[in-house]
């Protein structure tokens, strides 16, 4: 009798009285201990793969725990230096730059998003001084500038394309002057990594990297972030330029696109409400992609454990390693130290 390795082979045993199985491949031989388990693991998390978002307020020795999002700070600049060394040691090698800007420095020009004494400036150059080796990436968004709480210039009740880029092309060559490594455009507006690109070039920051947030949907998602910085829109939403969550195809178009501009790392975000999108993602591109495991992705583990309806622990490598499996070569995630602690 001829078997194929993919069929089961049942033979009736007289002596006995029974049937046995002779199984050609046992796949559970593979999971039976943890020693297996961890050889033949397909994924495998490390401290390298996370970017650590940081949050960064006025003032001194400040560390305020932001409300909805329970056990993350925000940090004075004093305590943030402290915050990356910490992460530093644990193997966590880049950080991503978020600030709050006081509300008398808002306005509907963003003009303080490239003053060169401005808090994010400022925690760059600090940042660098005490962590040489420390990668820093900085948001490049209007948001947290704007009076309006969008990610671009208004006119009229509209948020104005080129006028905005013009001015992310300003707040990027601020970031670089400051000592940033890569600056990370999270506006979604069209053009402006072409314009980002061009402008480093010009400038003499060819060793600035820019990390595009290509697919950056419209999602509800986001909310605790808002409310840590202040930031949510003052009218509408931000769906004329944020994408669809409804669309697949489009992802890779705007993703290709910021490709052929001059992006060196490409973002999904959310991550893990769009995991096919980063897999779609990682087919179509020959550059590291990452993924942004967002606030509101965040607080629903915290929540979900601080009732006692899920295990933070195993939820939290639970949910990173899906993103990993995805696709995600970068994992910018709220629970970057937690994790690290958890893995090594």
């Amino acid at each position: 009798m001829r078997l194929s390795l993919r069929r089961t082979l049942v033979l009736y045993n007289i002596t006995q009285q029974k049937d046995i199985m002779i199984l050609l491949r046992r796949n559970r031989i593979l999971r039976q201990s943890l020693a297996i388990r961890s050889l033949v693991a397909e994924t495998i998390l490390r401290p390298s793969d996370f970017i650590a978002p940081l949050f960064i307020d006025e003032g001194e020795n400040i560390a305020f725990e932001i409300p909805s999002m329970p056990g993350y700070y925000r940090y004075s600049i004093d305590n943030t230096i402290k915050e990356a060394k910490d992460l530093w040691s644990l193997g966590i090698k880049s950080v991503l730059l978020f600030v709050k800007a006081k509300d008398e420095t808002k306005d509907n020009t963003g003009k303080e998003a490239w003053n060169p004494d401005g808090l994010m400036q400022r925690s760059i150059k600090a940042i660098k001084d005490a962590c040489p080796e420390m990668l820093v990436m900085t948001d490049v968004a209007l948001d947290p500038y704007s009076s309006y709480g969008h990610d671009g210039i208004v006119e009229n009740g509209e948020i104005v394309n080129d006028p905005t880029v013009e001015a992310l092309v300003k707040m990027s060559l601020s970031h670089a002057q400051a000592g940033a490594d890569f600056v990370a455009p999270s506006d979604m507006m069209d053009g402006r990594i072409g314009a980002i690109r061009e402008a480093l070039e010009q400038n003499n920051f060819t060793h600035t990297g820019i990390m595009a947030y290509s697919a950056k949907y419209a999602s509800c998602f986001y909310g605790p972030f808002r409310d840590a910085l202040d930031s949510a829109p003052g009218f509408g939403d931000k769906k004329t330029y944020q994408m669809d969550y409804a669309n697949r195809t489009e992802a890779i178009k705007e993703t290709l696109m910021d490709i052929e501009e001059g992006a060196d790392i490409v973002m999904v975000k959310p991550a893990m409400a769009y995991l096919d999108i980063i897999r779609e993602v990682k087919n179509a591109v020959d550059v590291p992609v990452s993924a942004y495991h967002v606030s509101g992705e965040y607080a629903m583990i915290k929540a979900s454990a601080k009732m006692g309806w899920i295990n933070e622990e195993k939820a939290v490598i639970e949910s990173l390693t899906s993103i990993k499996r995805a696709g995600a070569d970068l994992i910018a995630t709220y629970f970057a130290k937690d994790a690290v602690k958890l893995i090594v």
